[in-house]
């Protein structure tokens, strides 16, 4: 890019210093010093002035505010792999590429996938906030703070794409007996490692299975995926974790479950309408019943590091003419 002017990029949000200087290196890069959400009006500057935008899942992105967009912007260059929050096919319409970060939180948010899975059955947070709550542990007891042993229960995924491939092989190094729902088959080698098997139906996996892991992606299709008709398929024992997307749940139907004693328990890293959590899942906490997390699954400083990276690459590639390797297109979404 050397001799020509660098294209003006608006970051919406603070990111990793490394990247910052990076994109302040390489480009006109106007950022968010202060990490205050932008506001759609703010939004709407943004697009009126930039070549290219640079923002995160805190962004609604829609067609109306594409259709605010000024003759320069060329590129939305999404900070994260999830482009539900902006309007492909608006964005397409009106010549602007939108790209994402693929490949780099995998096993971060499989880590965390994990760990939730062990917390809840085990009932870790509750231990330590009893410590720092009163600070009155008697001692230890052989009746108290009982949980569930994972080892040999059987694990639900959903959605068995690179983090769910990811998280059943960590289950399986736990001794959980690998199940998965995909809307495609996985291939037979993977199967074959992970001994996995394969429910075309999800109704009758849910049914069978004692833990559940949420790993497909936010789309129209998944919805509510796991609506209440199909949590009331489970069983009085069956845990819930999801560290995907919070609208994949029937968050009201979840609660109410809960509230019944008809679900063992459940591990929340995402919400149907975050940052807003129901009152009701925070009882629900403070009971004991549920483990919540703000959106933690890919908060690592590698990832996040790594996501500027792949950020930067596709800027460069639509700066020098080519296209960018981690574009979207409205028929992939």
């Amino acid at each position: 890019m050397a001799g020509r002017k660098k294209p003006q990029v608006v970051i919406t949000r603070k990111l990793p210093d490394p990247v910052e200087t990076r994109m302040r290196e390489l480009f006109d890069a106007r950022l968010n010093l202060d990490d205050h959400p932008m506001s759609q009006d703010e939004l709407a500057d943004a697009l009126q002035t930039a070549e290219v935008l640079v923002p995160t899942i805190t962004d609604k992105i829609d067609a109306a505010l594409i259709e605010r967009a000024g003759p320069n912007l060329k590129l939305i260059a999404n900070y994260g792999n999830g482009v539900e929050h902006i309007d492909i096919a608006a964005a397409a319409k009106k010549g602007i590429a939108v790209t994402n970060t693929p490949n780099v939180l995998t096993e971060d948010t499989a880590d965390m996938t994990m760990a939730l899975m062990l917390a809840v059955p085990r009932r870790v947070t509750v231990g330590a906030q009893m410590l720092i709550e009163d600070g009155k542990w008697p001692g230890w007891s052989p009746t108290w703070m009982l949980g569930r042993r994972i080892w040999g229960k059987r694990l639900g995924i959903v959605g068995m794409g690179r983090i769910g491939t990811a998280v059943a092989r960590r289950a399986k190094a736990f001794g959980l007996s690998i199940h998965y729902h995909n809307r495609h088959r996985v291939a037979p080698r993977i199967e074959d490692e992970l001994e996995a098997t394969y429910w075309e139906s999800l109704d009758q996996m849910l049914v069978r299975m004692d833990i559940i892991s949420v790993n497909c992606p936010s789309t129209p299709a998944t919805f509510h995926l796991l609506s209440a008709r199909r949590l009331q398929l489970m069983q009085p024992n069956t845990y819930i974790v999801n560290t995907a997307r919070g609208d994949i749940i029937d968050e009201d139907a979840l609660i109410k479950l809960l509230q019944q004693d008809k679900l063992a328990g459940a591990a929340l890293d995402v919400f149907e309408h975050e940052p807003a959590i129901k009152p009701d899942l925070l009882a629900l906490a403070a009971a004991g019943k549920i483990v919540l997390l703000p959106h933690m699954g890919s908060a690592t400083i590698e990832g996040r590091i790594d996501m500027g990276e792949k950020v930067i690459i596709n800027i460069r590639a639509y700066a020098d003419g080519h296209r960018p390797p981690d574009r979207v297109l409205p028929n992939r979404v």
